[in-house]
């Protein structure tokens, strides 16, 4: 049963590791669990002894005196959701933390949520915070204007009843006559408390009108980050009250027009973060301007991680924290990089596409549209096509047969690049259109029969597999009435049931096809999304138009008019438990379903992290596997969960001592493998170098969770130029503990 959701001057730095503790907050045997990926990092803030890091996965505290790392997030905390876009601390040291489902205040202790709904708030969308001198808290939405609050009171202000220039606030900022400063996306503002002046690029020397950040340095310059994202117009602004200069990447040396923070040294330096947020293939980096001279780092010449630098602080030792959109978060202090994790799982990204659970081993698999995820309890690996022979990334199907190999659906219509791959935990088989009967590379769903037989489909016909021989089925040898097959499953009797994209759904006997849709049968819609079976032989449908039951004979349907299914929501996933409760994945959330009563569990309701479930999984435990679209896995079980592992695993080579293994092949020609395990989580430094002892090339530099891991060396260096034939060393550092140096020799 599987599904696809319809739905780079060259400097040379010494990069130091350092290692962290963890905390991630969970009760014995909670009731719900978040993994996320904290990699998109929104927001920073600094107090005396923390730093606290807004996320795409949950809000993150670092103990600058230890490193000690908390993670937050909706399950563990009440955080109403793990978008978190901005944090400020007030005097009394109370974080507020804006979501996009409204403003936190944070004790330390105690979560107080404002939205919509229980105050004035206009909007739950949190852009943006700032605290003025009085305390007052001013917010800034994305789309209906900003507010002050002082604790009891609230004011707002926005296009109707204000010289606002436009709804959407991104930045604040006073300067020392207690002004505040409003960057919006169509226009800068300045309100007095009674009056204000707007400035947009037709009034002003403003290159864009939208405008992302504002800082103000001890001569009360202002300094304005601008940036249109569709036409990639905009720069940096120096406004000193009378004049305005711009520099941009015709007049400086600026990386990118789009300009997203700003922060300012205790030398006055001026740190500016470029990037197009949207993109993740941008130009930018970080630049530091003194007034005369830049300085540019990115991604070619630094260890900078990530070219779209999203925000900007300056500690008290004047060291630089960089936020990144897809790269974590990086500290420089002007020679060393250090990268500090803050994610709580090892997802590569918060898009779940599959899920699947190989029962004997104990692991959860998890397809993502950055890869294959395996996770055993305690081990995260990550497979893709930089690691590992996996032709694709984006991960449609996955199938676990009955000796345990892995069969992964990848590709996508775009590109036409994918296929069928299998995995036994050490060797990679890939089926594509050049070395087998497949004709489309793109995978969208699989299933395995009583005689394994691995079932396939894709946008060009549905196909069976034996190991050895294929057949092919399609709209000219068969009964199929579309070749696009979005889901299957296949029943105790041993029949395949077959969901198409707008042509119903079709049942194969082996001989035989029927086919079902809106005109012959009760079927509300063509559309098949996810086929499922129970214990009964009952056929579990569904569609973009609700739930369908078949058992054969008799047809029952399920929608928002006849049930408590949430309206106007397609069914991403369907499983079943052992208690024959059927659980029900749908665009607004996660519902259970006894046969009588229906229970919802959405983002409002429950610590589920996103609405939009793309895929479901049971294990042993009756633990539930939740995959979104948006907010990584969830785990519920109404008993409390208990997490299974397994020795046995393939994630789990050793759990006790570090190891880095000898490369190989060795010699080698062109790439060679390096494998290394790690006994605790650390931050991992993985470089080669030539017999000179001269760095070549970083492989990696971040925080690992424990466990196994590879990572494949192409013979390049750190600016992608291919080395000459000789001996490298390569050299593994974790933490404070761990350090080993092997050789490898290339040939040419």
């Amino acid at each position: 049963m599987s599904n696809i959701y319809p739905l780079f001057f060259v400097f040379c730095y010494l990069t130091i590791l350092i290692s962290t503790p963890i905390t991630i907050l969970h009760a014995q045997n909670p009731n719900w669990i978040n993994y996320t990926n904290g990699d998109k990092i929104n927001i920073i803030t600094q107090e005396t002894n923390s730093l606290w890091i807004g996320t795409d996965g949950g809000l993150v505290q670092i103990n600058k005196s230890n490193n000690k790392t908390t993670f937050y997030n909706k399950a563990n905390s009440q955080l109403p959701n793990n978008y978190i876009l901005s944090i400020v601390a007030d005097s009394s040291k109370n974080k507020w933390i804006g979501t996009n489902n409204g403003l936190v205040e944070f004790d330390g202790v105690n979560w107080t949520i404002y939205n919509s709904s229980n105050s004035n708030l206009p909007s739950n969308n949190v852009y943006c915070l700032i605290i003025n001198k009085n305390g007052d808290i001013w917010i800034g939405t994305s789309g209906n204007g900003l507010a002050k609050f002082d604790g009891t009171n609230w004011i707002m202000y926005n296009t109707f009843n204000s010289d606002l220039p436009s709804n959407w606030i991104k930045c604040f900022a006073f300067d020392k006559n207690g002004n505040i400063w409003i960057g919006t996306d169509y226009g800068l503002a300045k309100f007095d408390g009674t009056n204000w002046i707007v400035y947009f690029t037709y009034n002003s020397g403003l290159p864009a009108n939208s405008v992302w950040f504002i800082a103000i340095d001890k001569n009360e310059n202002m300094w304005i980050a601008t940036g249109d994202l569709l036409w990639d117009v905009g720069g940096l602004v120096k406004f000193d009250g009378i004049n305005w200069t711009v520099y941009n990447v015709s007049n400086s040396d600026l990386p990118s027009n789009i300009i997203t923070s700003i922060a300012i040294d205790k030398d006055e330096n001026i740190w500016i973060g470029t990037g197009n947020l949207y993109l993740k293939d941008a130009n930018g980096g970080l630049a530091r301007f003194d007034g005369t001279n830049w300085v540019v780092y990115n991604t070619s010449n630094s260890s900078l991680p990530n070219n779209n630098v999203s925000t900007i602080v300056v500690d008290e030792s004047n060291s630089i924290w960089v936020g990144t959109w897809y790269g974590g978060l990086i500290k420089f202090d002007g020679i060393n990089w250090i990268r500090y994790k803050t994610s709580n799982s090892g997802l590569p990204n918060n898009h779940t596409n599959f899920l699947t659970i190989n029962k004997d081993k104990k692991d959860i698999w998890i397809g993502t549209d950055y890869g294959l995820v395996g996770f055993d309890g305690i081990n995260w690996t990550v497979y893709n096509t930089i690691n590992s022979k996996l032709p694709h990334n984006n991960v449609n199907s996955l199938a676990v047969d009955q000796i345990g190999n892995i069969w992964i659906g990848v590709g996508d219509r775009t590109s036409n690049i994918g296929g069928l791959a299998k995995f036994d935990g050490i060797v990679w088989t890939i089926y594509d259109t050049s070395n087998s009967d497949l004709t489309s590379n793109n995978i969208y769903t699989l299933t395995i029969d009583q005689s394994e037989n691995i079932w396939i489909g894709t946008d060009y016909g549905l196909f069976k597999f034996d190991k050895i021989n294929w057949i092919v089925y399609n709209k000219n040898n068969s009964g199929l009435p579309s070749n696009w097959i979005i889901s299957l499953t296949i029943d105790e009797n041993g029949n395949v049931w077959i969901g198409t994209d707008y042509y119903g759904l079709v049942k194969f006997d082996g001989i035989n096809w029927t086919i079902y849709n809106t005109s012959n049968s009760e079927l509300p819609n063509n559309s098949i999304g996810f086929l499922n079976t129970d214990k009964r032989g009952n056929i579990w449908i569904g569609t973009g138009s609700g739930l369908t039951v078949f058992n054969g004979v008799s047809w029952t349907v399920y929608n928002e008019n006849n049930s408590e299914l949430p309206p106007y929501s397609g069914i991403g996933s369907i499983v079943i438990d052992n208690g024959e409760n059927a659980w029900i994945g749908t665009g607004r959330g996660l519902v259970k379903f006894d046969g009588t009563n229906w229970i919802i569990y959405n983002e409002d309701n429950s610590s589920l992290s996103n609405n939009i479930i793309s895929s479901l999984a049971i294990d042993d435990s009756e633990n539930i596997w939740i995959g979104t679209l948006k907010g990584g896995v969830a785990v519920y079980n109404e008993n409390g969960i208990s997490l299974n592992t397994n020795n046995h695993s393939y994630l789990t080579k050793t759990s006790k001592n570090y190891v880095l293994v000898q490369n190989y092949p060795n010699p080698f020609n062109p790439e060679t493998t390096i494998e290394y395990v790690l006994p605790k989580d650390e931050f991992v430094s993985l470089s080669i170098y030539n017999i000179q002892g001269q760095l070549v090339k970083t492989l990696i530099n971040e925080r690992k969770f424990p466990g196994y891991y590879n990572i494949h060396w192409d013979g390049t260096d750190n600016k992608g130029n291919k080395v000459a034939s000789g001996i490298y060393l390569y050299t593994i550092k974790a933490g404070s503990s761990f350090t080993s140096t092997k050789k490898m020799l290339l040939i040419k």
